[in-house]
């Protein structure tokens, strides 16, 4: 009997959640903390996304956080999960990641989105103006690699001949042709874009292109997991990520809310179909050890994915600490 996890890698994704009536120093208090548990369970990389203007997540300074990360382990790769590179000078993040490399090598990856990652407010106040579009996302990504190769006329210190694997991030097709013709890796959000999943994934591996990082396509793809000791638990441990989407879909964004005992006196039946639309059952597993197998394994048939990068929002450290060791034992068995 073949064994359904044998062949993929398992990853952590953090949004490095702040949580409820806390302060974001403890948010990077319990990162460190669960990159270091996660390094000893035999996780693969630890990665943090770049979100702005969201009181529920502290990685605004992504690469920051990916640095604090770093110092606190010593082997599991660390990276961006992503970097929403219209935000930024490409050199200044080819430095910034140069850096980091420079800091930490051979353990540094650079997940690269195209979307801002905020509202138009936001994406001002970042940019200074709003003239750029996600449509310069490809010139922007070989402007970084020109950075990392040394072939640009302005050179990154640190940063020129880093050795630091870039990603491309998405949740629809753009990126999976992208990555194709680039010949990069790829990794896809159906952890909140769950519809796309297969037809991405089917994109990028059908046009892919051999470059010199990549042979063959390598896919990343991201989950939900909310593993317990009773899927009774689990449910209820879930409903801090419920409430958080929920918040979302208000247009009002907030820290990450302690679990209630019913999540139906908080939502209209239009906002469930809405959070249950993005925290799709496929693609957010919710249960017990045995749920959690039987659910993951078809994820992975489903996808044939690499490697499955898991968002575990649990508003109890140690619970989320849980419920990633479940995970664990699971693909260990």
């Amino acid at each position: 009997m073949s064994k359904p996890f044998s062949n993929v890698k398992f990853s952590i994704l953090d949004l490095a959640p702040v949580l409820a009536g806390k302060s974001a120093s403890l948010s990077f208090q319990n990162s460190a903390d669960l990159a270091q548990y996660g390094e000893n369970l035999g996780y693969h990389r630890y990665w943090l996304a770049e979100h702005h203007n969201m009181p529920g997540i502290a990685s605004s300074a992504t690469s920051l956080v990916i640095s604090h990360i770093a110092s606190h382990t010593e082997k599991i790769r660390v990276g961006a999960g992503g970097i929403m590179l219209p935000n930024h000078a490409p050199l200044v993040i080819a430095e910034q990641f140069g850096t980091l490399d420079a800091l930490y090598p051979d353990r540094i990856d650079l997940g690269l989105g195209r979307a801002p990652g905020s509202d138009q407010a936001t994406a001002f106040a970042l940019r200074r103006t709003l003239n750029s579009s996600p449509d310069d996302f490809p010139n922007q990504v070989e402007e970084l690699e020109s950075y990392f190769e040394g072939t640009a006329r302005v050179k990154a210190v640190p940063g020129n001949g880093a050795n630091v694997p870039l990603w491309l991030l998405g949740s629809s097709d753009f990126s999976a042709r992208l990555a194709a013709e680039k010949g990069l890796p790829f990794a896809f959000a159906s952890h909140f874009s769950p519809d796309y999943t297969l037809p991405a994934l089917r994109i990028y591996r059908e046009r892919f292109t051999p470059s010199n990082q990549l042979s063959k396509p390598l896919a990343m793809v991201g989950v939900n997991i909310i593993a317990a000791e009773s899927t009774e638990k689990a449910k209820w441990l879930a409903t801090s990520q419920q409430q958080q989407f929920l918040s979302l879909i208000r247009g009002a964004p907030s820290e990450l809310q302690p679990p209630i005992d019913d999540i139906d006196n908080e939502w209209s039946i239009y906002e469930k179909a809405s959070v249950e639309k993005s925290v799709n059952s496929k693609t957010t597993i919710i249960g017990d050890k045995d749920a959690v197998r039987e659910k993951l394994a078809a994820f992975i048939e489903e996808t044939e994915a690499d490697e499955v990068i898991i968002n575990s929002q649990i508003y109890d450290h140690e619970a989320r600490k849980k419920s990633y060791q479940i995970v664990s034992d699971i693909v260990s068995e």
